[in-house]
């Protein structure tokens, strides 16, 4: 019998069908990885480095979808901008990943050398040293809080009929425009590159930004999606 054309396992197949699993059921097992793919759950060890080494995959995987061209826009405030929407598109089409990647450090070249990307940038711009990844785990808390609550229902308070006790909030809720998770990201997300403003100075070129869609977040994303903690 001749060999297969194509490995019947690689690292690339492991990591899709542990996404797979976390996106149906919010966790994975190694041997559900194994049983899923038709091969012995030792077959995959000879691949990964335990658990922690298909994680990576998982994180690898779901990161290529973030656009990292973005961090080479100018000025600093556009570029910085553009990645963390493309963060959190990445993210928010695979919101199950978030609360795992979160217990696992970061491993994977690929991943770390977009944050090594995005340490120049600011350097780059002005922000000392001891500053720079306090800033990058301040906005990723802000973009995978968001991505996380784009996976939340549209309507997540439920309302007596007719209580006094909640009538403020059930005109608020009433007022409150569609898209909500979307309007509530670009808010923080203006408040948290103004607040670095403050400490680096305005941007100085003049190149005109992004077009925006409705929320002014870009028109189009790199995973289709109108929107995208530390080390993930």
């Amino acid at each position: 019998m001749g060999r297969p054309r194509t490995p019947l396992l690689d690292r690339e197949r492991i990591g899709a069908t542990a996404l797979e699993l976390i996106d149906e059921q919010g966790e994975f097992s190694v041997p559900q990885v194994a049983r899923r793919l038709g091969v012995q759950t030792g077959s995959v060890y000879h691949h990964v480095d335990g658990r922690a080494g298909v994680i990576e995959l998982v994180r690898e995987r779901v990161s290529a979808s973030i656009d990292t061209a973005t961090l080479g826009l100018r000025p600093w405030d556009r570029a910085l901008t553009a990645w963390a929407r493309s963060y959190r598109a990445a993210f928010a089409a695979h919101p199950h990943t978030i609360p795992l990647l979160m217990t696992s450090p970061v491993r994977a070249p690929k991943v770390l050398a977009q944050y090594e990307h995005a340490v120049r940038l600011l350097l780059e711009t002005g922000f000392p040293v001891a500053q720079v990844m306090t800033v990058i785990t301040a906005l990723e808390n802000l973009v995978l809080g968001s991505a996380l609550d784009l996976a939340a229902p549209e309507t997540m308070w439920e309302l007596p009929q007719d209580s006094p006790e909640t009538a403020k909030l059930a005109e608020a809720l009433a007022a409150t425009a569609p898209r909500r998770a979307d309007a509530a990201f670009e808010l923080a997300l203006e408040a948290f590159v103004e607040h670095c403003r403050s400490h680096v100075g305005p941007s100085t070129d003049s190149s005109p930004s992004t077009p925006s869609g409705p929320s002014g977040a870009p028109s189009s994303s790199p995973s289709g999606n109108p929107s995208s903690p530390s080390g993930v």
